[in-house]
């Protein structure tokens, strides 16, 4: 008797996507950032295939560029609808190409990349405990012209006393393009299952590039000397100012899902950035 062939591929699919058979989508709400070629697109777009509105949709179309994929994403948190991007705006990346063919689909093939934002618990000078979802990175600010000093504990281990810089950030695989690349923190893969913790202007230890943790890693800032060198706390664009601690983990109970058409997904997208010039 033959036994039965191992099939590895189904027995482990990429991480980074839902691979349960999806319903076919009919239900969009459109919806576009505040430019005017993105909100005359909505209105063409609306009428050609209906727009049932966020709360009937199946999938929500943003029309902008990745600031407004982010928006779309934060008020996405309760009903975690999926959303479909196409780029009206002026930087791309969490994007699809802009055309009004074929809609439904590029949607019904769409690849899609399920995301976990980051929790971050900021308590200020006055111990008020802010909180706050950040899809890209949690990251932390001098406000004054006085270096930060901040001292980083991982999982409640010290692993760094003191570290004297501009800030300091701590950015999702999703997020790692973004303000961490410009930072010149490493690009993670969506399914790398790290996050990065990335310094902004490091002066000491001046050689310390970052470090990449795994996705459980609970994260503490505290801030030193926090009267002479105020620091802000910034999830996505949510801040909070005059900052003692801030308290950051992943959020594995909220998953966010964006679509991506087929042979452009985001893990792709992410692998070219790595060999871009």
């Amino acid at each position: 008797m033959t036994e039965p062939r191992f099939d590895k591929a189904a027995a482990f699919p990429p991480l980074g996507r839902m691979y349960q058979p999806q319903p076919f989508v009919t239900r969009l709400a459109f919806k576009s950032s505040d430019r005017p070629e993105a909100q005359e697109a909505r209105e063409r777009l609306a009428a050609r295939y209906g727009d049932v509105g966020a709360e009937n949709a199946q999938v929500i179309v943003a029309l902008g560029g990745d600031g407004f994929m982010l928006e779309s994403l934060h008020e996405a948190i309760a009903s975690q609808t999926p959303i479909y991007g196409m780029n009206r705006g002026s930087v791309g990346f969490l994007m699809n190409e802009y055309s009004e063919d074929g809609l439904l689909e590029r949607i019904n093939a769409a690849e899609r990349a399920v995301i976990h934002p980051l929790a971050m618990v900021a308590i200020d000078a006055r111990r008020t405990q802010h909180r706050a979802l950040a899809i890209n990175e949690v990251s932390l600010l001098r406000q004054t012209r006085q270096t930060a000093k901040l001292r980083i504990s991982i999982d409640g281990k010290v692993r760094m006393g003191e570290l004297v810089c501009d800030g300091a950030l701590l950015a999702t695989p999703a997020g790692s393009t973004a303000y961490n690349l410009s930072a010149h923190g490493p690009i993670i893969p969506i399914d790398g299952r790290v996050l990065a913790l990335t310094p902004i202007s490091a002066f000491r230890p001046r050689r310390w590039r970052g470090a990449l943790l795994p996705q459980s890693a609970r994260v503490t800032f505290e801030i030193l000397e926090a009267d002479k060198r105020p620091v802000s706390a910034v999830a996505d664009n949510f801040e909070v100012r005059d900052v003692m601690e801030v308290h950051i983990s992943e959020d594995r109970g909220t998953s966010l899902a964006m679509l991506f058409d087929a042979g452009r997904s985001l893990e792709e997208r992410v692998l070219a950035e790595q060999f871009s010039a």
